[in-house]
């Protein structure tokens, strides 16, 4: 195994490389707002991170990783193009897995650049493919802005497409609601007993719980609404389908996802942007044709990204993480930005990965 000075010289080494490709070095402290994070992740951060507090600064997390204080920074008082690089460790908390680390190095390449971002995306992918060029490894590319289109142009109500979006990184969830608003599965009996009843509130057990009576009364009252819409179309259903079992070389995907946009128009736009990045890849000397494409990459650990997502991975290890992870994030850009927003795009290295897969191959 690697120990910490080789896993930081090979630190250093990568983030050199990203400094002469134009990035400034930053750094952020250990020590982040819980707010903040919650704010974005929801309470399911917890199960992920270190949390302390103390009396003046309140709740604080052992930074989770570095793209959120990197956005902070750059949104509070970055110029414009700007490009970062950093390295330093990380901290997860890992309760079902002993042997994953808990404590590790990240080395990241953050682009902020709204003049390209085609050729962002592709700046970013190729620079990464030659930090980890030589090693035994498969990368995989998606994109979500293609399903989030999808579901936002859904012939049903607004309701259902923000169900639909709050659970796109759930995938069972998604399935589950997808199955009832295009009417496949039957309502649940006790549901059907409760918005039938003729006054569903009133009952002789006492009011516990958080949720108010005049919430309880809404919840039932969408429900109701919900129960009278028309179920999502076969062929938009088929089309989703479809789209998300899209998984092939990048060529024969395209291909797949043109057929697909017959039934949802609405992707039309996202594709013309994936193939502005083929473009792009293939005029940094990707070669696309070999380059693996899939519709639903990053739907269960890239929750913040919402356009272009690719990852590297070991063949052969699949006990490992990914080696590296990265995407587009704009719209993390508009939350933290007060007002502002610019397009984003970057990513994360793992070096002492990198190292072992080394050590194993000698």
């Amino acid at each position: 195994m690697p120990n910490r000075s080789q896993i930081q010289a090979r630190a250093a080494m990568m983030r050199v490389r990203f400094e002469a490709a134009g990035a400034q070095v930053v750094d952020t402290p250990l020590l982040q707002p819980a707010e903040t994070l919650l704010d974005l992740y929801g309470e399911d951060i917890r199960a992920r991170a270190y949390v302390t507090s103390d009396a003046l600064r309140g709740e604080q997390m052992l930074r989770p990783d570095f793209t959120l204080p990197v956005v902070q920074m750059h949104m509070s008082d970055g110029a414009e193009p700007a490009r970062y690089t950093y390295s330093g460790e990380v901290f997860r908390r890992q309760e079902h897995d002993p042997d994953r680390a808990n404590e590790y190095i990240q080395v990241g390449y953050e682009v902020f650049d709204r003049n390209d971002p085609a050729g962002a995306d592709a700046e970013v992918f190729s620079l990464f493919a030659l930090q980890l060029r030589g090693l035994p490894l498969r990368a995989a590319t998606g994109d979500i802005g293609i399903l989030t289109a999808a579901v936002a142009g859904l012939r049903t109500t607004e309701r259902r497409k923000a169900a639909l979006m709050r659970h796109l990184w759930r995938p069972r969830r998604f399935r589950v609601l997808l199955d009832r608003y295009a009417g496949r599965t039957p309502e649940p009996e006790l549901r059907s007993d409760l918005l039938n009843a003729t006054e569903p509130m009133v009952f002789d057990a006492p009011m516990i719980g958080k949720r108010r009576a005049s919430e309880i009364e809404a919840r039932i009252e969408a429900l109701r609404e919900d129960r009278e819409t028309p179920p999502i179309s076969d062929s938009e259903l088929v089309g989703l389908e479809t789209l998300l079992n899209v998984r092939e070389t990048m060529p024969f995907a395209m291909e797949q996802l043109r057929d697909v946009a017959v039934d949802l128009p609405q992707i039309t736009p996202a594709l013309d942007r994936l193939e502005a990045r083929v473009a792009a890849l293939q005029a940094r000397g990707v070669d696309v044709a070999r380059l693996d494409f899939e519709a639903a990459y990053g739907r269960t650990s890239m929750e913040y990204y919402d356009g272009f997502v690719f990852g590297f991975y070991a063949e052969g290890r699949p006990d490992l993480p990914p080696i590296a992870t990265g995407g587009r994030y704009d719209a993390l850009t508009r939350q933290l930005g007060n007002g502002a927003e610019i397009p984003a795009v970057g990513g994360v290295l793992r070096p002492d990965l990198m190292l072992e897969i080394e050590e194993g191959a000698q």
